[in-house]
């Protein structure tokens, strides 16, 4: 059963709580800690993107297509919408020989408050390439032209660049594909119900990509993860949370956010991977949660602790923005160590 990991304050009193369940794994898929259901299944969203890029990196994509690390970080990304990243993702539908046109995500206005903002003052239109996954949809164009499948509907189940990423998911997670449940993302392509503790394991192996017995799935792990913990802004973008994890901790973290109150961290090098859920799908949430968690558990210092809660902002407005009330974890977290013990 869920248990209740935030409220929200109004004044003194409590107005809003919101339940959860959270689980961490180590890499042999041992559970090290949990809180509510680790078996709970969900829709792992976008904190799936980091191992749907698998196919066409192991297919040899980076290096025929030459590919950046930026532009890698961005096909793993929930990006703001923000024009840097609207700039990448148009070079890299050129580079790989498509266009806006070609994507099926959908227009949307960027995630990023600015830059949507400023586009409405100056009367501009948002298009495909604002969508937070048209990085993800460029990356599955490219895997179809690099397998020569025909990139019609690439976005459908049946389509096998759904397929390839099926299976790349099922093996990360350890769920054979029959007992992966699927729904259809926002933007229109195939998501992944799993139990999260599947989910945390995945990133638990992202964490330590020379573990991977085969190969070309450790060499592909190791670029996505080089990737979004040396570029963080291109996964997510301008005050965001996992922007702010992976850059105050320099790389120590790799995290991306699911939508619908998912997400998802690896401990680099440590062979753990997190994995939670809001019962309620508030996104808000998250912030006062993993920080708390990531540093009762030991996994941050209280410099880094002090740095991110700056950058980030639990607190609620009221219209004249002033502070009428804020988000707090009110759970408590046991430290998980594993080999050597952590020093703060």
């Amino acid at each position: 059963m869920s248990k209740v990991l935030v409220q929200a304050t109004r004044g003194n009193l409590v107005e809003n709580i919101y339940r959860g369940d959270v689980v961490v794994v180590q890499r042999d898929g041992k559970v090290l800690f949990s809180l509510g259901d680790p078996e709970k299944q969900t829709y792992w969203r976008s904190s799936a993107k980091p191992f749907q890029v698998l196919p066409f990196i192991e297919a040899g994509g980076l290096e025929k297509n030459q590919i950046t690390p930026k532009e890698l970080a961005l096909m793993c990304a929930s990006h703001g919408g923000e024009p840097e990243h609207v700039a990448l993702v148009a070079g890299l539908l050129e580079k790989i020989g498509f266009s806006e046109s070609d994507l099926r995500c959908g227009s949307a206005a960027p995630m990023n408050s600015v830059a949507m903002r400023k586009m409405l003052k100056q009367g501009e239109t948002w298009n495909q390439l604002h969508n937070c996954c048209s990085g993800k949809h460029a990356a599955m164009l490219a895997l179809a032209a690099m397998k020569n499948y025909d990139p019609d509907h690439y976005e459908v189940i049946s389509h096998p660049v759904q397929q390839e990423m099926l299976q790349a998911i099922s093996r990360v997670t350890g769920v054979v594909t029959e007992n992966i449940g699927i729904g259809t993302d926002g933007c229109g392509v195939p998501i992944y119900y799993l139990p999260l503790s599947a989910m945390a394991y995945a990133y638990a192996g992202l964490s330590q990509p020379k573990t991977y017995e085969h190969p070309t799935r450790g060499i592909a792990m190791g670029h996505i993860a080089k990737a979004m913990t040396r570029h963080p802004w291109f996964v997510a973008g301008t005050g965001r949370l996992d922007t702010i994890l992976m850059e105050v901790t320099q790389g120590k973290l790799l995290a991306k956010l699911g939508a619908d109150g998912v997400y998802c961290v690896s401990v680099m090098e440590e062979g753990i991977g997190i994995a939670l859920k809001i019962e309620s799908g508030d996104v808000r949430v998250i912030d006062p949660l993993i920080v708390k968690l990531l540093y009762q558990m030991g996994f941050i210092t209280e410099q880094e602790r002090l740095e991110m809660e700056e950058q980030l902002d639990f607190n609620i407005y009221n219209h004249r923005k002033e502070v009428i009330g804020k988000m707090e974890c009110i759970q408590r977290f046991s430290p998980v160590v594993t080999g050597e013990a952590r020093e703060r």
